[in-house]
């Protein structure tokens, strides 16, 4: 996204590194924890650690940050498997993206996270797909490696069809990975709107200033078979919903201000 123009004040830097550092240090109080337990479990309690240890560290490190993160369903309960994709636009989408606290969920990551140690020993063990965005063929050929084990383990993805945050315009060009998966798998596609993200933090850090974010999360997408309607029409008709989306955004803003309750 093109970068914004924001102006952060001393308690703005002061509530980002306090919130970053509440992250990364509750991950490495857990991480003993997280270990005895796939440990015991011989790994099959890796949805537990997702969902009920990464989320609550995501919300409480939004909390530190002034973040009030909002949640808006406008589909029933998703029993199903589902590819969920995002739009992607700032560093908060790390932290938003675990607070979702989505069932079975499994997030298809850049390689570079893997250079943070953390990162590496839990996502492997938990069975995160990191693949290299920068070469396309790589990292088509990582997805397709995932596909048996996420039928079989009956897990959700969760990926950006932009890549990266890194892109010109309000929403950037999808790649056609998230839709190739949801084919290869036989799951519908749910898009996830983040509204906020962007304008509390714009920039390359997760410096941030307060207010509200929004999550919604939009019905399920059942895509059809290419052979019988274009996969680039489909994808540009996801696309286009985005970008109605952040144009609704603008004509009728929410409150950013974080509610003192």
């Amino acid at each position: 996204m093109t970068s914004k123009t924001v102006t952060f004040t001393f308690f703005d830097y002061l509530r980002s590194i306090l919130s970053i550092l509440s992250f990364f240090l509750l991950l490495i109080i857990c991480t003993p924890l997280i270990l005895i337990l796939l440990l015991l479990s011989f790994g099959k309690l890796t949805n537990v650690v997702v969902e009920k240890i990464a989320c609550p560290i995501a919300k409480i490190s939004l909390r530190i940050a002034g973040i009030q993160f909002v949640i808006q369903s406008k589909t029933a309960p998703v029993t199903d498997q589902a590819v969920y994709i995002i739009n992607h636009a700032s560093t908060l989408d790390v932290l938003t993206i675990l607070a979702l606290g989505l069932p079975r969920i499994r997030f298809v990551a850049k390689w570079q996270f893997q250079y943070n140690p953390l990162f590496l020993l839990l996502g492997r063990l938990t069975g995160q797909v990191f693949i290299r965005r920068e070469k396309s063929e790589k990292a088509v050929n990582t997805l397709k490696k995932n596909v048996a084990r996420i039928k079989r383990q009956k897990l959700s993805l969760l990926m950006s069809p932009e890549g990266s945050r890194k892109h010109d315009g309000i929403i950037g060009p999808f790649k056609k990975g998230p839709f190739h998966m949801a084919l290869e798998l036989d799951y519908p596609i749910i898009p996830i709107f983040f509204d906020g993200n962007s304008e509390l933090s714009p920039g390359a850090f997760m410096v941030t200033k307060p207010g509200i974010i929004t999550a919604y999360i939009h019905p399920p997408i059942k895509l059809i078979n290419p052979e019988e309607r274009s996969l680039d029409r489909q994808i540009a008709d996801v696309r286009d919903l985005y970008l109605k989306w952040v144009q609704s955004s603008k004509e009728s803003p929410i409150n950013k201000e974080p509610s003192e309750t």
